[in-house]
């Protein structure tokens, strides 16, 4: 994460997401000051060429970008629009003169991304849209088209997680929206994404347990002294760093497009460790870690937000062994040095 973009963003965030910030935001759903420090900041453009008024990262350089949404719990949807404006500009939508002035505005805002289905009567319904409530637009797609939709077009109901929701637009709202020339895998979009989310809060609640058991103090000493808690802490330390270097695999593109069989083994890899790490660092803190007071929550019920979002390890596991079956005439081992030589 050691970069002039990260770095900077690093600075943003520590003065404007603090944790009172997020809880702020969770319990008003209300995330536009933050958004406009992050968006006029110019983080939002990174994956966006230079022509079209962006930086023209590669995902591997934005990868320190995107784990910081994930180090702070960031309640607004920058990872996700950084990968949605990049989709726009190389469809040639965000262009000025392209699009209609509405559309041009809902492209220049807050963008998530959600898998949809199209129902009978032509309405395009998305369950459990990853940060819908805080979000102008939603890039969406089903197995044939995508559009870019206005989420105040949407009927919107409260989803598992505080800051998503399930939306549907009618009919009439899907046909009047923007719909894309070339279909767009969001699935992969969002796998490669919260992959890298969940390597950033991972970090953090790794690190954040190593310092509560070297400060918690029980029997006159502190618990990370007892080689119970030492051990609990070594897994959670494997799977934090594993899956931190699973994330970079991931983002193991010069473009800004992942490849499909490198984010199937980073978002596998992370999801697995969610739950792990978020199982043993609420040991670790007892009680006291399940509380809405206590910072350890804000991270983990992301933890399995994010496992879950664009497909859990299982999914991923299936992609896997598909690719194998289906579309590989080498051996498994070929197949893992491919996918783990950020070289090739």
């Amino acid at each position: 994460m050691d970069d002039l973009f990260s770095d900077a963003l690093r600075q943003l965030l520590d003065d404007q997401c603090t944790p009172a910030v997020v809880r702020q935001i969770e319990a008003s759903g209300d995330g536009a000051a933050l958004w406009t420090q992050i968006d006029s900041s110019g983080f939002a453009d990174a994956l966006v060429a230079e022509a079209h008024g962006g930086s023209a990262l590669s995902l591997r350089e934005a990868q320190g970008v995107m784990a910081l949404c994930g180090r702070y719990t960031v309640p607004v949807p920058l990872a996700e629009t950084m990968m949605a404006r990049s989709v726009l500009a190389q469809a040639g939508l965000s262009e000025v003169g392209r699009v209609d002035s509405a559309w041009a505005d809902a492209a220049k805002g807050s963008i998530t991304l959600a898998q949809g289905r199209l129902a009978d009567d032509g309405s395009l319904v998305c369950a459990n849209v990853q940060l819908g409530r805080m979000a102008d637009a939603v890039l969406v797609s089903d197995a044939q088209h995508t559009w870019l939709l206005s989420t105040q077009d949407a009927e919107q109901s409260p989803a598992s997680f505080v800051l998503d929701a399930d939306l549907r637009w009618s009919a009439q709202h899907v046909a009047a929206g923007l719909q894309l020339p070339k279909h767009q895998d969001v699935r992969l979009l969002l796998g490669c994404i919260n992959a890298v989310q969940l390597s950033g809060a991972l970090l953090a609640v790794f690190n954040n347990t190593l310092q509560y058991a070297n400060d918690r103090v029980q029997f006159g000493k502190a618990i990370g002294k007892f080689q119970a808690i030492q051990h609990q802490l070594s897994v959670m330390a494997e799977h934090s760093f594993a899956a931190h270097m699973a994330a970079q695999l991931g983002c193991a593109s010069d473009t800004a497009v992942p490849d499909r069989v490198r984010v199937a083994v980073a978002k596998a890899r992370t999801s697995e460790a969610a739950l792990e790490v978020a199982s043993l660092s609420h040991s670790i803190h007892g009680a006291i870690g399940f509380t809405h007071e206590f910072d350890l929550q804000l991270f983990t019920r992301r933890l399995h937000a994010w496992r879950q979002a664009g497909g859990s390890e299982s999914y991923w596991h299936t992609i896997l062994g598909n690719e194998l079956v289906d579309h590989r005439s080498d051996l498994v081992l070929d197949l893992i040095r491919n996918a783990t030589d950020v070289t090739a």
